[in-house]
C-alpha cells in the first residue's frame, strides 16, 4: 500500500513468545478518521486516541496485545502518552501525530520497560532513511492478536472515474477480534488504510457508515471491550483525488466491502466457534423493529448453542424476537432456514420440516430468515454459535 510501512515484533510484553508490539508508519502525515468504544470503562489509549483524532491527521499507530491499559488510573495514561512519546523522539515526528492502542487483560500496568526496548526495533524493522524495511504487514497483523486462532487482512481494489480518465483506489485493512465482541460501535482493533486523498469529513462520514452497516452488524459474545478503536488512514499517495459524490460513493462502496469482510472473518474466528450466522429479520414495521428482532436473536445464548447443537429450535428464535421490544404478530411470523420453511403465519409445519432444516444446519455457514410480514424494513446480524470451548478459552484466559 502506497505511504504505509508496517513493522511487528516480539517485545516480552506476552507471557510467550508470540509477536505483541506493532507499528504502522506512513511516510508523511495521512489523513485520518477514527471510531471508539461506547462502554463507560475506556482504557487510556481510547482517552488519548480521542484527543489525537481530533486534528484529523495521523502519522503512526502504535499497538499492542497482552495489556489493555485499562483500569490503570491516571498512570495509565500517563504511559499511554509516554509510548507515543517514545514513537515519536524516535522517528522524528510530533507527539501528536501518534495514535496508540492496547488490546489484552485489563487491570494490570503497562510493562514500560518493555516499550522503551521494543519501539527501537521498531523503527530498525519499518527501514527509514533508505534502509531496507524488514518488518510486514503480517508482522503488524499477528502483533495485535490475543485469543485470535488466525490473522485478519483484507484487500480491495476499485477506480474513480475522473476527466482525466479512471483512477485507482486501493483499500486494505487489518483487524484483531475474536471476543469481547458486541456490536456498539467497533468492537475490535481495526485499522483501515487507503492511498485514496479524501478530505478528513469525507473520510469520518464514509467510516461511519461503514462501520454502521458492517462491525455494528457483527457479535460474538455480546460483550462490548474496553479499547474498542476503529482507524482509517488515507496517504493521499496513489492517484485518486476524491472531492465529489460519484467518487465518494465508489470509495464508499469499496470500504464497507473491506469492513464487512474484515467483520465476517472476526465472527468466524470467534471463540470457539464452529458455525457464522447470519440472521435477516425482514418486514419490519420500522427500521428499529428490524434491527431490535435480528439484534435480540443475534446475542440469544439460547439460539447460539441450539445452533451449535445444529438444533433447528425455532421457538427460541421466534421468541427471542419477541422479547426484543420490537413490534411483532407471533401468527404472521414465517421462519426459514436458507430457503427451507419450518414456521409460516406462526405454524410450525412440523417433523419433516424440522428434519431438513437440521440437514442445512450441518453446514459451517447458514442463512436463518424471520419475516415478520408487518412491513417493508430488513436488518441483518452476523453471529457465532457457542460451544465448549468458548468457555474453556474464557476459564484460562488469565492462567
Amino acid at each position: 500500500m502506497k505511504g504505509f510501512k508496517f513493522a511487528g515484533i516480539y517485545a516480552g510484553i506476552k507471557k510467550n513468545g508470540p509477536r505483541d508490539l506493532g507499528l504502522i508508519f506512513c511516510d508523511k502525515p495521512a489523513t485520518a478518521a477514527a471510531l471508539f468504544t461506547k462502554n463507560r470503562v475506556v482504557a487510556a489509549p481510547v482517552i488519548l486516541g480521542k484527543k489525537t483524532i481530533k486534528r484529523g491527521v495521523c502519522q503512526a499507530v502504535l499497538v499492542n496485545s497482552g495489556n489493555a491499559n485499562c483500569f490503570t488510573g491516571s498512570q495509565g495514561l500517563l504511559d499511554a502518552r509516554a509510548t507515543a512519546a517514545m514513537v515519536a523522539k524516535e522517528f522524528n515526528i510530533p507527539e501528536d501525530l501518534v495514535m496508540v492502542s492496547s488490546t489484552g487483560v485489563i487491570g494490570a500496568p503497562l510493562p514500560m520497560d518493555r516499550f522503551k526496548s521494543g519501539v527501537p526495533r521498531l523503527k530498525e524493522e519499518i527501514g527509514l532513511k533508505n534502509k531496507i524495511p524488514t518488518g510486514s504487514l503480517e508482522d503488524f497483523a499477528q502483533a495485535i492478536l490475543t485469543t485470535d486462532t488466525c490473522q485478519k487482512i483484507v484487500r480491495e481494489k476499485g477506480s474513480i472515474e475522473t476527466p482525466q480518465g479512471p483512477k485507482a483506489v486501493s483499500i486494505m485493512g487489518i483487524a484483531k477480534g475474536s471476543g469481547m465482541i458486541r456490536p456498539d460501535m467497533a468492537t475490535m482493533l481495526a485499522y483501515v488504510l487507503t492511498d485514496a486523498d479524501l478530505t478528513a469529513t469525507d473520510l469520518h462520514q464514509a467510516l461511519l457508515a461503514a462501520n454502521e452497516r458492517s462491525f455494528n452488524r457483527i457479535t460474538v459474545d455480546g460483550d462490548t471491550s474496553t479499547n474498542d478503536t476503529l482507524l482509517c488512514l488515507a496517504s493521499g499517495e496513489g492517484p485518486a483525488c476524491i472531492r465529489d459524490d460519484a467518487g465518494l460513493t465508489v470509495f464508499q462502496n469499496l470500504l464497507e466491502k473491506v469492513c464487512l469482510k474484515l467483520g465476517k472473518m472476526i465472527v468466524k474466528d470467534g471463540e470457539g466457534a464452529t458455525k457464522v450466522i447470519q440472521i435477516t429479520v425482514r418486514g419490519g414495521k420500522t427500521q428499529e423493529d428490524a434491527f431490535k428482532a435480528a439484534e435480540a436473536i443475534a446475542h440469544s445464548n439460547l439460539v447460539k448453542t441450539a445452533i451449535y447443537g445444529e438444533d433447528p429450535n425455532w421457538g427460541r428464535i421466534t421468541a427471542a424476537a419477541g422479547r426484543s421490544g420490537a413490534f411483532v404478530d407471533p401468527d404472521k411470523m414465517d421462519l426459514y432456514f436458507e430457503k427451507i420453511p419450518l414456521v409460516l403465519k406462526g405454524c410450525w409445519l412440523g417433523q419433516a420440516a424440522e428434519k431438513k432444516a437440521a440437514q442445512v444446519m450441518k453446514a459451517p455457514e447458514i442463512n436463518i430468515v424471520l419475516d415478520l410480514n408487518l412491513g417493508d424494513k430488513t436488518d441483518r446480524f452476523l453471529f457465532c454459535d457457542f460451544s465448549e470451548n468458548y468457555v474453556k478459552i474464557n476459564a484460562d484466559y488469565r492462567s
